[in-house]
């Protein structure tokens, strides 16, 4: 019979074989849940192809969603003009200027593309204080209704009109034709091109920004105006125009100062553009604001 000391040598043993036997298991499962180093190149070459595919989509989300708020804006400004003119029974216009967005705006301002910029003034007396003649409006005859709007890169273009069967962005209402602009006395877009291809064509008044009494000195003179009397009915260029059914606004996103070319009607005003396209309407009696997108 072994003596108590070699007894506990042999547990001293048996331990010990024990610990190395569950240690190398340990180890053996350690190593068999361990990545290599080509596993973990092929899961980042995956990830890497993915993030190529999910990109574009992405970034063409982010383009249609700064466009929505562009064109909601626009939407909230046309909105403040009618209801102070029919809150104050007076006459408001909205003037439009597109200017070079790759610059920081001047004084005086530089035209371009790429920045949208829009000012609200109202009559003071409630009058349509044009006068007889034609030209700028004496600025000590208006009032600034809210600050100057700047967006930028954004752009104002003339679409191809809508079918007018339904509510779509292709089938939106059409606008009218008239026999010597077709349809560019109800709609405003490339604010800084030349007849046939502006919108709207004739500008007999115009006002300045900043307005007030004394007359300060102009940063922006506005040509394309949009003009709500105190009833909230809308006339593109003050009186200059009878009143339309629907004037539109087009809407595209900019890259910096760059236009997207259209697919189809280059330098027309007719242009097809593809992808994310936005048309805003201002009913010419209700003056109610309408937005269709693509």
């Amino acid at each position: 019979m072994p003596s108590p000391r070699f007894r506990h040598l042999s547990l001293a043993c048996r331990a010990e074989a024990e610990r190395r036997l569950v240690t190398r298991h340990l180890v053996r499962r350690s190593e068999s849940r361990a990545f290599t180093l080509i596993e973990l190149l092929v899961v980042v070459a995956i990830i890497a192809f993915l993030l190529v595919l999910v990109a574009p989509a992405i970034t063409s989300r982010k383009s249609a969603n700064d466009l929505t708020s562009a064109a909601y804006e626009i939407k909230g400004a046309l909105e403040t003009a009618r209801t102070y003119a029919k809150a104050n029974n007076t006459y408001t216009w909205v003037g439009f200027f597109e200017e070079n967005v790759s610059i920081a705006s001047t004084n005086p301002a530089t035209a371009g593309s790429g920045r949208l910029v829009m000012s609200i003034v109202a009559s003071v007396d409630g009058s349509n204080v044009y006068g007889s003649g034609t030209g700028v409006i004496d600025p000590t005859y208006l009032i600034q209704v809210g600050k100057l709007i700047r967006i930028d890169n954004v752009h104002l273009p003339l679409f191809a009109v809508g079918s007018g069967t339904g509510d779509t962005f292709e089938t939106r209402p059409a606008l009218q034709s008239d026999p010597t602009a077709g349809y560019n006395y109800g709609r405003f877009g490339e604010l800084n091109a030349g007849p046939p291809n502006t919108a709207p064509y004739s500008t007999p008044y115009n006002f300045q920004y900043p307005v007030g009494n004394p007359a300060p000195t102009a940063q922006y003179v506005f040509r394309k105006l949009l003009q709500f009397n105190p009833r909230g009915e809308s006339r593109v260029n003050g009186d200059s125009y009878e009143i339309r059914r629907v004037v539109e606004l087009g809407l595209i996103r900019t890259h910096g100062s760059t236009v997207p070319t259209p697919i189809s009607g280059a330098g027309t005003s007719t242009a097809i553009y593809a992808g994310n396209v936005i048309a805003i309407q201002i009913g010419g009696i209700a003056g109610n604001v309408r937005i269709y997108k693509r």
